[in-house]
């Protein structure tokens, strides 16, 4: 094998790779060898037919075998021989071959950047620990009651408003034809609870008892069932009955009611579950912070066709969200070239985070296992409430969405170990100073345009977070949700919006 480098400029190096004809004939004759022990020709045994019988049968199928992998064969084994490691698919191109004369091809990978040792622990961070008010506290309370309440049937007929729980059938159809899991019967339903599509509870208020009412939705384009995605339906809906809450005395029984020793004893729970929202909300500022730090503390070449595949990526994104009128604020009237502009930089900030993580994930054996990714799938088919399985059935069929979910885990894996190392220091804040700081943060950020975009200083970190309904719920299952005919969540694993370059 002959091989001559014909480029070595930063990141890329080519080759011309010649392999000698008899090399390629001794190959294709020790596979024809191998194929003559199993084949079944008439008037020979197996293992005893003439390597010409051989070379006339399959010599046009083993020669296609043999020049793919000799190509890759050599291909790794330059790769290995000048300790290149590839950051992605080599490029290979067969230049010229014909039988009886020699193989040559051209071989041209982009190789990964040297980067080194990193001093983690020289990074200095802040992690801002929220302690939740008491005022909040008792608003998450009441919102567990809500959740929780009791209801009885209405004692005088009326319409139904916002906040009852109506019992109702319908049948959904698009066309004027039956869909399925568009049919339900006796499926309890809070008004205003938000549980169906947009559009279909609030067309059941001020509605009667036994009164027909044709409820006229459109399915979400985003929705989980590609049949039903974006299209129009009518579903056919009558209330069978209509239930009012019950009051509910915030007190220790109720808190009793709810598998807690006391209300003191609730009031902790629910304080410790609101701060661990809270701390979810802040870890992702630090998480942002660090890799922050990460880009501007390390510059070096990024594989050029990785940063173009991002960017490609990326663009597609914006032109999508062009067509639909969905850019950014920022972006509006902004030319191509100027996006362009913008959003390779951004590209390369996240090919170089990239490359930076797995560095270190790969550096310190750092993996992702099946029962992490397990996991992920079950939150996420716990956030589809009713339709679970096919979240899983989602997943389980497509092993690709399946290991798209390794990506974020392995992240996470190795922010939460370079955290370990770094050397961060945490402030309280209650949630108004939070709410301060972010503001703060977000009007500096806008006084530096058009400088780099930065996703953190558009993030509305000042939400208050909900308190789960895990954290105090009744034992008993109420929900009816299998036959929903919504959801407004869909199971695929998307890839994060253009400009959230965390």
């Amino acid at each position: 094998m002959d091989v001559v480098e014909t480029k070595n400029e930063g990141l890329l190096r080519d080759f011309k790779i010649t392999v000698a004809a008899n090399d390629i004939e001794t190959r294709v004759e020790a596979r024809l060898v191998e194929v003559g022990k199993t084949v079944n020709i008439p008037g020979f045994r197996p293992g005893k037919v003439p390597l010409k019988v051989l070379k006339q049968r399959f010599g046009g199928s083993v020669m296609g075998e043999v020049l793919e992998g000799t190509v890759q064969e050599t291909s790794q084994e330059i790769m290995t021989d000048r300790g290149l490691r590839p950051a992605g698919q080599p490029k290979i191109e067969v230049v010229s071959f014909d039988e009886g004369k020699d193989l040559e091809f051209d071989l041209s990978v982009e190789i990964l950047p040297e980067i080194g040792e990193l001093d983690l622990g020289s990074l200095e961070l802040d992690r801002i620990k929220v302690v939740p008010t008491d005022g909040e506290i008792d608003d998450a309370i009441a919102r567990i009651v809500q959740q929780n309440r009791e209801t009885k049937p209405i004692e005088d007929a009326r319409p139904a408003v916002t906040g009852d729980v109506v019992v109702i059938d319908f049948e959904g159809k698009i066309d004027g034809v039956a869909f399925e899991g568009g049919t339900g019967t006796g499926i309890r339903l809070e008004l205003g609870s938000n549980q169906f599509i947009p559009g279909f509870e609030e067309q059941l208020v001020g509605k009667e008892i036994g009164k027909q009412t044709d409820v006229k939705v459109s399915f979400p384009e985003d929705y989980g069932v590609d049949d039903l995605s974006g299209k129009d339906a009518v579903f056919d809906c009558t209330i069978q009955e209509i239930h009012e809450g019950v009051d509910v005395a915030i007190d220790d029984d109720f808190a009793k009611s709810l598998g807690m020793e006391d209300l003191s004893t609730l009031k902790v729970a629910v304080s410790e579950q609101l701060g661990q929202e809270y701390n979810r909300l802040t870890r992702e500022r630090t998480k942002r912070e660090l890799l922050d730090k990460l880009a501007e503390g390390h510059s070096f070449e990024v594989p050029p066709r990785m940063a173009e595949d991002e960017f490609e990526q990326i663009w597609k994104q914006i032109e999508e969200a062009k067509e639909k009128d969905q850019l950014d604020d920022d972006d509006k009237g902004k030319t191509d070239d100027e996006l362009r502009v913008s959003y390779k930089e951004i590209a390369d900030r996240r090919v170089r985070l990239g490359l930076l993580l797995s560095h270190v994930g790969e550096s310190n054996s750092l993996t992702v296992s099946q029962e992490e990714v397990n996991r992920a799938i079950m939150e996420q088919a716990r956030q589809m409430p009713g339709q679970e399985q096919m979240v899983i059935d989602f997943y389980r069929d497509n092993p690709q969405a399946s290991a798209s979910l390794q990506a974020p885990i392995f992240e996470d894996k190795v922010v939460d170990f370079i955290l370990e190392l770094a050397n961060v220091s945490e402030t309280e804040m209650s949630p108004d100073e939070l709410n301060k700081k972010i503001e703060a943060e977000t009007a500096a950020a806008e006084e530096k345009k058009p400088a780099k975009k930065k996703a953190a200083a558009k993030k509305p970190a000042a939400k208050k977070p909900a308190a789960k309904k895990d954290a105090a719920k009744k034992p008993a299952a109420k929900k009816e949700t299998a036959k929903k005919p919504a959801a407004k969540k869909k199971p695929a694993a998307k890839k994060p919006a253009a400009k959230k370059d965390s």
